[in-house]
């Protein structure tokens, strides 16, 4: 009977061993989104938004992150937005006031190597769960599942695009967050250490208004938005002022392919395309509103910044763009004139070689 007994103990360890495998062997299989899926799922697409963004203007975020990671950064963008956002906020509004108190607190492994299995060792996930204070829990396996429970797709919903390596969340036409100030928390909290610093989330462009792309809306937009920033106490101006333009055409080609099968589309409309074209308007709404204005592509005082979204479900013949006016602390002019980085130097520059 003994001898029985442990034979069949010996078989049933057997069966759990393969089992084991079988069950790793198939997560391997896997791919990466069908590992996510199988953790969370992410909210779904907003598909009234290509109609919305045509005949309002919205505010958002457009998020720039590895290509075929679009899954994972968007639960890690919504982790760190939900923290950021209004009512999602829980954090002080002072960088500076943000509290460690539970840096005592058991820590978990971060969430990022349960789901996409390519994050740090557990050693070093540890080591760093242990530096940081509550902000800095940003990627704990409980983090996804609190953000997904407060998030609301009524107050900032998800816009499907049609290039990969980027995401585009939008607020409602009528909402008046201020997304500007949002980024400053964001990028206070990353310097000080309070926030960790993201893994697939590379660059967050914090989108005031959106508008379609032509003459007329253009120079609408941008007048407006540099009379908000002049008119702004807290933006310490010289004279002349100094401003700088930025207009990143992302998905260009395929934008190119779609009008040029249309024949309804207006001359001066597509020529709005040509950076030229583009930074010339600009440059003269800006002059509108401060005839005392030059420009200075080195240390700008202000820098208006265009950005095409390659939206899906657009009509052939429209386009339509990402406007914003951000002051020097949240761009940079070197080697391009772009939003911050939110990974140290030395790892967007990694992350960079290998996209």
């Amino acid at each position: 009977m003994a001898e029985e007994k442990e034979v069949n103990e010996q078989l049933g360890q057997q069966q759990e061993q393969e089992e084991g495998e079988a069950k790793e062997e198939t997560s391997t299989m896997m791919k990466p989104w069908e590992q996510h899926s199988a953790v969370i799922s992410i909210p779904r697409f907003d598909y009234n938004a290509p109609s919305s963004l045509l005949h309002n203007s919205h505010s958002g975020f457009l998020v720039t992150c590895p290509i075929k990671r679009e899954k994972s950064a968007t639960k890690e963008a919504i982790c760190i937005l939900q923290k950021f956002i209004g009512s999602f906020s829980t954090c002080s509004a002072e960088c500076s006031e943000i509290s460690d108190a539970n840096v005592d607190a058991k820590k978990r492994k971060i969430c990022m190597e349960e789901i996409d299995r390519e994050c740090p060792s557990s050693t070093q996930s540890t080591s760093a769960a242990a530096n940081i204070g509550d902000t800095g829990k940003l990627l704990e396996d409980s983090c996804v599942e609190k953000a997904f429970a407060k998030w609301d797709n009524a107050t900032l919903s998800l816009v499907k695009l049609t290039r990969s390596g980027l995401l585009l969340f939008k607020f409602p036409s009528n909402d008046s967050s201020d997304v500007v100030d949002v980024l400053s928390k964001i990028m206070c909290s990353l310097e000080s250490g309070s926030l960790v610093s993201p893994l697939w989330c590379h660059r967050i462009f914090p989108i005031q208004a959106t508008c379609c792309l032509n003459e007329k809306d253009l120079r609408a937009t941008v007048s407006k938005l540099v009379l908000q920033f002049v008119n702004d106490k807290k933006n310490k101006l010289a004279k002349p002022m100094k401003f700088a333009v930025g207009y990143n055409r992302r998905g260009i080609e395929e934008t190119e392919m779609k009008i040029s099968k249309s024949t309804s589309k207006r001359s001066e409309d597509l020529a709005l395309l040509d950076r030229n074209k583009c930074f010339s308007l600009v440059a003269t709404a800006v002059n509108d509103v401060v005839t005392d204005s030059v420009v200075d592509l080195k240390s700008p005082e202000l820098s208006v910044l265009v950005e095409l979204l390659p939206i899906s479900g657009l009509p052939k013949d429209a386009l339509a763009v990402a406007v914003s006016v951000l002051p020097c602390n949240l761009i940079t002019t070197k080697p391009r004139l772009c939003i911050k980085a939110l990974l140290s130097d030395a790892k967007a520059k990694n992350d960079g070689k290998n996209r």
